[in-house]
């Protein structure tokens, strides 16, 4: 098991990379985190919900993902609460308070995924959540040391150097911890370190002096991860990404999900994707506008408006430029969002939408959750995913905007210039997102293939890893066999 001494140390990354190098030497590898907090998740192929983060590290390890590799997934609707999600599937909603009085009664479902994953498999990568020293939380904590002593399990500890202070956070990490997790540590990395590694060895032996914790590898900064999915909208910046003639514009909602979405495009050289911060206009000069999955629709309409984007977004059209709404954003741009149960805020509430699409959108109680594939109208192939609560209808759905397994999914303005659908996953595909760049971009020719690439950098981050981790060691302290 690897826990941080912090949250964003590179857990989920270091997981993914390990899972993709025991993979290649012919494991039957399998990644698991017992507890995640994430907006950004992926459908699995039984039906489910976990972290984005565990999706791709199966695909690492050559798997489906499936909901046993991150059996508890809590998804922030508020400051305060979040959705919760177990094995998959929604049980219900809790404030911070009432949830950690319910963890311990969970801890046997994630017992329990984790003994089922188990099952063939030569070796699980387990990931921890956030600090191993969050000792105010530790008696109903099921993330990282509680886990790990009831599932008896080693653990390394990651420390960040970018961030400052890594010395005094492994440290500090180890004088917070009782006796009987102090003995299961058994060594730590040094994550995201540039520069000249001789000048941090009289650390390595300040380290070892103050916690008798051997070093298991210093892990230069690698620029490629900021190609694959990120775990967080923390790591979302505010500015842009390219410098290409194309401009594209997502606004940064405050409960912004499934923001995977857009990599694809950050990915093309020659388009400018800006993440618009709250506070800032959305830009004048953007060719087209993308409004982003939530986890919290009618908040972040509000939100929306709050910012003034709602006037920034109709004088956008009015200049003929382009809107694409995804999930959450798709109801949006709807007349009417309504809530008869409750789903979202007061039973029956009802919000204006933005009214650039001529449909309505009805909350219900039921979570549609499935992969998909299908086409659009000039017979693109797209796959990917819904995860929506919430039924969308209207005259302007009668233009689906996609054909998802043979089902109509979306809506087109009479205009074109607005569309809408619930497939997350949409701009991965290479030959919807060349067709659609190429329209914003008279002669533009096709760019990258996103899957490949995905694939070309979990490789290199596999082999960056045993270039500077002692396999050999963390093979050991996983039990593998000699090899």
């Amino acid at each position: 098991m690897f826990q941080g001494t912090g949250s964003d140390v590179g857990k989920s990354l270091l997981v993914a990379g390990l899972c993709r190098l025991f993979a290649r030497q012919g494991l039957a590898v399998r990644p698991f985190k017992p507890q995640n907090m994430s907006n950004n998740a992926a459908v699995t192929e039984d039906g489910g919900e976990i972290g984005r983060a565990q999706a791709l590290q199966a695909r690492a390890a050559g798997l489906a993902p499936i909901t046993d590799m991150n059996p508890v997934l809590l998804k922030p609707e508020s400051d305060t609460g979040a959705q919760v999600i177990v094995q998959g599937k929604v049980v219900g909603h809790a404030k911070a308070r009432d949830y950690h009085a319910m963890k311990l009664s969970l801890l046997p479902r994630v017992l329990e995924s984790f003994n089922r994953l188990g099952h063939g498999a030569d070796l699980l990568v387990v990931e921890g959540a956030g600090s191993a020293a969050e000792v105010n939380l530790r008696e109903s904590d099921i993330a990282n040391m509680g886990f790990a002593e009831a599932a008896d399990v080693p653990v390394v500890l990651i420390g960040d150097i970018d961030r400052g202070g890594v010395i005094a956070s492994i440290v500090g990490t180890w004088e917070l911890l009782p006796l009987a997790e102090k003995a299961r540590l058994k060594g730590y990395v040094i994550n995201k370190f540039r520069g000249d590694p001789a000048l941090f060895q009289p650390a390595l032996a300040i380290i070892k002096q103050r916690t008798g914790l051997n070093c298991l590898g210093i892990i230069p900064w690698f620029p490629a991860a900021a190609q694959l999915p990120a775990e967080d909208a923390a790591s979302l910046s505010g500015g842009a990404s390219g410098h290409g003639a194309i401009h594209i514009a997502v606004p940064r909602l405050s409960r912004i999900a499934n923001f995977d979405d857009f990599d694809p495009l950050a990915a093309e050289a020659d388009l400018r994707l800006s993440m618009i911060a709250p506070g800032r206009p959305l830009p004048g000069d953007a060719d087209l506008i993308v409004l982003p999955g939530s986890k919290s629709t009618i908040g972040d309409l509000a939100f929306f408006r709050a910012q003034g984007w709602d006037i920034d977004l109709a004088a956008h059209v009015r200049r003929g430029g382009r809107v694409i709404g995804i999930c959450a954003g798709y109801q949006m741009l709807g007349k009417t969002i309504a809530d008869p149960l409750g789903c979202e805020g007061p039973p029956g509430s009802q919000a204006a939408g933005l009214g650039l699409l001529d449909v309505a959108t009805v909350m219900e109680g039921d979570k549609v959750l499935r992969q998909v594939d299908g086409h659009d109208c000039a017979g693109h192939a797209v796959s990917g995913y819904e995860m929506h609560m919430g039924r969308t209808d209207g005259p302007d759905a009668a233009r689906p905007m996609l054909m998802l397994d043979g089902r109509p999914d979306g809506a087109i303005s009479a205009d074109g210039l607005v569309m809408g659908c619930y497939l997350h996953g949409l701009f991965a595909a290479d030959g919807w997102r060349d067709a659609l760049l190429a329209s914003l971009q008279a002669g533009r020719q096709g760019g990258i293939a996103y899957q490949a690439q995905i694939e070309t950098v979990l490789d290199g981050l596999a082999d960056h890893l045993a270039a500077h981790l002692d396999i050999a060691a963390l093979a050991r302290i996983a039990g593998l066999p000699e090899a």
